[in-house]
């Protein structure tokens, strides 16, 4: 079969209590990821909602002849999505179930569960005077009392808590942060666990990195450099942080430590005037309570805040909600996309949950506009709702443009295809065994071809060896700043090197004769790692493209072929990035601003690119082997042409998108990213009217789950729900030809029932809930049968 993965971008957005909707969304994207790893395997087919995922990915394997994988490698979240990020992320690579989490949900994100004991009201006439603001809040539009499903019991519940919550403590946050951070730790406790669910070993492909970014605000602000010209350095306040983690999936392999999960979820979901700021001696507390070895806190704080650990402030931090500044991490996932290895075909997604996305109010042209707003509905929203509910449409713009660039730059290398091949051919057409050269020969046609390229450029060659030039500073730059932050912001270290080149002449790239000086060439042979990983992802792509020429039967060898150019391509990006260079280069890239003549030698000793570069000739020796005659010229053509492609489009494609070797960037990404939203306005299988019809959270400002068990069951169970049909719609549209409308609505059945099944036991306060849903599904798919 052909071989793909289907790469996820998770980014799970603040919702107070609608935090457990998206747990229900989390957890089937943590079942469709167990689903394909045992199908993959060929393990077991998992029992419920996770056989469907594993029956619908066997049929496309069938039906379309594809492995598909399916593979959330990038996890982001802010506020309540920081907390479902942190779990899953976890889940993800350690195997474990989710249903500790969702005890912790269903059981404790409970008003009188969280309000710290010294802030209740101590009897029902504590704060008498408080009760007209009671009964103004019980009859807000959005309390969503007056739905004639709820229960007697249900609205008596929701009352008596909104009352004693209204009656606590005011003026400091009535629900406990040391609280919260314990139940945080309770529920990953209880994920080690094994149940019935707990798979040994991480759910995505071996060796394969897992990101986690969430997004926190420090309340005081810490200083922050800005270079400028006039004055040359001059320092802010920043409030905004992001505390990420990054693992390989290898044997053994964990996220982080307890406490600094903790400390990520409780500082993310510190939502203002509810829980106090988190201070970190509140983890060395928990720790400590917990008996929780913690041997990396100083790296792990210097990380994460390190202009507060050069000033000695750490423990003066309050982190409060990550919302607050960035309630939708898109930017710090694309950031991630850097550090990805690609061993087989990619359908990269960018997939954001959205609970209770803000509709726009459709005005007629008959109504009567609104008033402009008074003056405190003003203040209100520039300080809340606005900046909480600010659209994701920058992002989207950069995504969507980077996309189109990338279809621009396949279209054009269709149209240079035939030119780039008839000057391979004219250039090596009389050469002896073309089509079966060895590792020696193919290697001196590289530098032929090389050579041939430069020669026909021209003047159009200056151009482009200096993209180059400044592509690779710009990326070694990068390289040593995520080594070594404390030497400087990235545009820095880059003209600190650009510098010590100059003065060693390897900034000149052409000669008077208009070719490459011998400078500039050992600097690209040595440091260029890019160039060779966009040629790799080229060839991935010219063998993944249906071929005419292709007899019958020669695809399995060009499925095999197209395997080792990924394995080639992984050789390079293993070195690629700073954690690919190995343990002790954090230590020689300190250095880089006093001697950046080391820092670059250390970095060429451990790439070693000259090594890996007579390994990978011959690997496409072998890939040449298994290809089916008639199609090894084409091969060769794509892979000695490649260096007239880059040529023209290197220029083009590093002014529009970026340059760089990595996954997202550059011309060494050819597909477009996609973007997908998992949100009841887009799941309608089951009820239409999207989230005001099936979400009961959404009352009292998105805090109406923490008032009833009984809400949160609803929502838990919708949430899941949401989330399979829209991962099943994800999962078909990675799928050419398309599978037909009948079958995924049987995929989407079956899942529906099969959750409804394994929840029914679970979810106890509304009997009527889960038959109630059972019946709208027979109904609906019924009709549509």
């Amino acid at each position: 079969m052909r071989e793909k993965e289907l790469r996820v971008a998770l980014v799970c957005s603040g919702g107070i209590s609608l935090a457990v909707t998206m747990h229900g969304v989390t957890k089937e994207i943590w079942h469709a990821t167990r689903a394909s790893r045992a199908w993959r395997a060929g393990e077991a087919v998992p029992a419920g909602v996770a056989g469907v995922y594993a029956a619908m990915l066997d049929t496309i394997g069938q039906s379309r002849a594809l492995a598909l994988r399916f593979v959330p490698d990038i996890v982001s979240g802010a506020s309540a999505g920081g907390i479902n990020a942190v779990f899953l992320a976890q889940a993800l690579i350690t195997g474990q179930s989710l249903d500790g989490l969702t005890t912790l949900w269903l059981k404790c994100a409970d008003s009188d569960v969280l309000i710290a004991p010294e802030a209740r009201p101590w009897g029902r006439l504590a704060k008498i005077w408080a009760w007209p603001v009671v009964w103004l809040a019980l009859r807000a539009p959005d309390a969503g009392l007056d739905d004639p499903r709820l229960s007697r019991a249900t609205r008596a519940e929701v009352r008596a808590k909104v009352s004693r919550l209204i009656r606590a403590r005011w003026f400091r946050p009535p629900f406990s942060g040391l609280g919260f951070s314990r139940l945080l730790a309770d529920a990953l406790t209880a994920m080690e666990v094994r149940d019935e669910d707990t798979t040994d070993g991480a759910l995505l492909p071996p060796g394969h990195p897992l990101d986690l970014v969430v997004t926190v605000t420090d309340l005081a602000g810490h200083r922050t450099a800005l270079v400028l010209n006039s004055p040359p350095l001059v320092e802010e306040t920043e409030h905004r942080l992001t505390i990420g983690f990054h693992v390989t999936t290898d044997t053994g392999a964990k996220l982080a430590p307890l406490a600094e999960l903790v400390l990520a979820a409780r500082a993310t979901a510190s939502f203002p005037g509810a829980f106090p700021p988190l201070n970190v001696r509140e983890i060395d507390a928990l720790a400590q309570e917990r008996g929780w070895p913690w041997p990396g806190r100083d790296l792990f704080l210097k990380r994460i805040m390190p202009e507060r650990w050069r000033e000695g402030s750490m423990h003066d931090a309050a982190l409060i909600d990550g919302a607050v500044l960035n309630n939708r991490p898109f930017a710090e996932a694309m950031t991630a996309l850097r550090d990805r290895p690609a061993r087989r075909e990619v359908d990269r997604r960018f997939v954001f949950i959205e609970p209770n996305p803000a509709l726009p109010i459709p005005i007629a042209p008959t109504q009567v506009r609104p008033k402009p707003p008074g003056f405190f509905a003003t203040i209100f929203a520039a300080l809340s709702t606005i900046p909480r509910e600010q659209p994701i449409r920058d992002n989207l713009d950069t995504i969507t443009h980077q996309s189109r660039e990338r279809e621009r730059l396949r279209a054009l290398v269709e149209t240079l295809r035939p030119d780039i091949e008839a000057q391979v051919a004219r250039l090596f057409g009389h050469t002896l065994w073309f089509e079966s050269p060895s590792r020696a020969r193919l290697t001196a046609w590289r530098a032929r071809a090389q050579q041939a390229a430069e020669a026909a450029a021209g003047f159009a060659y200056h151009a482009y060896a200096r993209v180059k030039f400044d592509a690779i500073i710009a990326d070694l730059a990068i390289t040593i700043c995520s080594a070594a932050p404390d030497a400087g912001p990235a545009n820095r270290i880059a003209q600190v090197l650009t510098a010590h080149l100059a003065q060693n002449g390897r900034d000149r790239m052409i000669t008077d004769r208009g070719r490459a000086t011998p400078e500039s060439i050992a600097f690209f042979r040595t440091h260029d790692i890019g160039y060779r990983i966009r040629r790799l992802k080229l060839l991935a792509r010219r063998l993944t493209e249906g071929w005419a020429e292709e007899e019958p039967g020669a695809r399995s060898g060009r499925e095999a072929a197209r395997t080792i150019v990924y394995q080639a391509q992984a050789l390079y990006q293993s070195r690629e990035t700073a954690r690919g260079l190995g343990p002790g280069f954090a230590d020689s890239a300190q250095v880089v601003l006093a001697d950046p003549g080391a820092v670059l030698s250390a970095i060429a000793a451990r790439r070693d690119l000259a090594t890996i570069d007579v390994e990978v000739d011959a690997m496409m020796v072998d890939a040449l082997h298994v290809l089916d005659r008639t199609l090894r010229r084409r091969f060769l053509h794509a892979y000695l042409g490649f260096v007239w492609y880059d040529t023209a489009m290197l220029p083009l494609s590093h002014s529009s998108i970026g340059a760089g070797g990595g996954e997202g960037n550059g011309l060494g990404e050819f597909d477009p990213i996609k973007v997908d939203r998992i949100s009841p306005e887009d799941a309608r299988s089951i009820r239409s009217g999207g989230t005001a019809a099936c979400l009961k959270g959404v009352g009292f400002y998105n805090f109406g789950a923490f008032f009833s068990r009984a809400y949160r069951e609803n929502d838990y169970l919708w949430g899941r729900l949401h989330g399979a049909e829209r991962v099943i719609d994800i999962i078909a549209s990675s799928v050419e030809p398309a599978l037909d409308q009948a079958v995924i609505a049987r995929f989407k059945r079956d899942a529906f029932l099969a959750i409804l099944e394994e929840e029914e036991p679970r979810l106890i306060s509304d009997p009527t809930l889960v038959p109630g849903i059972r019946a709208e599904v027979e109904q609906a798919f019924a009709i549509e049968a």
